[in-house]
This record gives structure tokens, sequence and C-alpha cells, in this order.
């Protein structure tokens, strides 16, 4: 039996070391109030200051298993919360724990944050499909959100 996962390691800049601290804390009370959630919104990731107090950059990363769409729900929430600006994007990986057929492969995703939407994603896996069953490999785009 294989296991799937999914794996990333993030940096957001909250603007001030006090936006960081209101984005953990935030975290912490999302956490608190989904813990018994059949399918929690804020799941999958983990948030950690950097530099500590002084820190103005939040880590976002899985620990075992990630959730891409948890973290595009908190970046999403905290944009709204701290008034972000700007483009913001991750990459993630997903991997497998024994060779399997198409079990590898990848993605990024791009939030406009003062939009407080997701404005495009791409995967891997899609986009080697579509260039191997002809489609021309610069046709071939992310696909808008």
């Amino acid at each position: 039996m294989a296991d799937y996962f999914t794996h990333f390691s993030c940096l957001l800049d909250a603007g001030s070391p006090e936006n960081a601290a209101k984005a953990m804390a935030l975290f912490h009370r999302l956490r608190a109030e989904e813990a018994d959630a059949d399918e929690p919104a804020f799941n999958g990731f983990d948030l950690v200051q950097q530099d500590g107090q002084s820190g103005s950059q939040l880590w976002i990363h899985d620990d075992d298993q990630g959730d891409v769409e948890g973290v595009i729900n908190f970046v999403l929430r905290l944009a709204e919360e701290l008034n972000l600006t700007g483009l913001w994007g991750f990459d993630y990986a997903n991997t497998c724990s024994r060779p399997r057929v198409e079990a590898f492969g990848g993605g990024a995703h791009v939030i406009d944050l003062g939009a407080r939407k997701s404005i495009g994603w791409i995967s891997t896996h899609e986009w080697l499909n579509a260039v191997l069953n002809g489609e021309d490999i610069d046709v071939v785009e992310a696909v808008a959100g």
C-alpha cells in the first residue's frame, strides 16, 4: 500500500511584527473553533512567526500531509483581517511513498491579496498530460481562479 503526500514550505509577509502576531492569534483561534469539524477549512499546515516576536514573516508549511485548500482559505481570511495587498503565491509537491504511475507532480497557486481572491493555479500533472496529448507547450496556461 502506498501513502500519498502533499508538501509545501513558503513565507508570507504580514507587513509588520504586530500583524504577524495578529495572524498567529487568528490561526490559533480558527483552529480551536473548528477542532471538532468534520471538514476543517484551516487544516493541513502549520504557521510559525519567523524571527520570533520581532518578525513580520510567517512560515507556512506542512509537517506530514499538507492541505493546499487549507492554506488558500487561511491566506484569504488573513488578507481580509489584516488588509493585505499585492500578489502572493506558493508551490507544492505531490509525492508518494512508493513508485506509482501518476503519483508525483505538483503545482502552484497565486492569490491577489487585495482583491481577496485566487487568480490562478497550475498543475504539473495536467500540464504534462495536455502537452503529451498534442497541445502546444506554449499554449497550455495556468487556470484562472
